[in-house]
């Protein structure tokens, strides 16, 4: 008896190898839920799901894409975009070498990678004052750029 007789190997193929694809879509619906009835966040990490070839993109497909997108480039570039269900979010982190290093569905009313820190706040506060205060004209530079 060689030493590969009693070994079995379980060979998939198809699309539906993990067979994760409609749980986690249930599990965004469930969290949908919890934010409208008890305003709970969640944020669900895709990488840390096993899934197979091809299932990630079904997600993000049934998910579609809404009207909000933003790009924020800070220590490597996200793209955050709503899906066609409000309060549902793609945030896509990546590398330099434009590679996917994270992607999570945030199911909230805005990211949190969007909100303002507090602390960002007080400094804008302080230098808005002191910009008032030497009564010197605000940057024209972000007037340059909406107009």
């Amino acid at each position: 008896m060689s030493g590969s007789a009693g070994v079995q190997f379980n060979i998939q193929i198809g699309d539906d190898l993990t067979w994760n694809v409609m749980p986690l879509l249930h599990e965004v619906k469930h969290a949908l839920d919890g934010l409208i009835k008890k305003g709970e966040t969640t944020v669900i990490d895709l990488r840390s799901i096993p899934l197979a070839p091809g299932e990630e993109d079904k997600i993000l497909n049934t998910l579609g894409q809404g009207e909000v997108q933003s790009q924020l480039n800070a220590l490597g570039l996200s793209e955050i975009i709503e899906t066609q269900y409000a309060g549902v979010w793609i945030v896509t982190h990546y590398n330099d070498e434009n590679a996917v290093i994270g992607r999570f569905i945030d199911i909230t009313t805005i990211p949190d990678i969007l909100r303002s820190q507090e602390e960002d706040v007080i400094e804008a506060y302080n230098r808005l004052t002191e910009s008032l205060e030497d009564n010197q004209e605000p940057s024209e530079s972000l007037a340059e750029r909406l107009a």
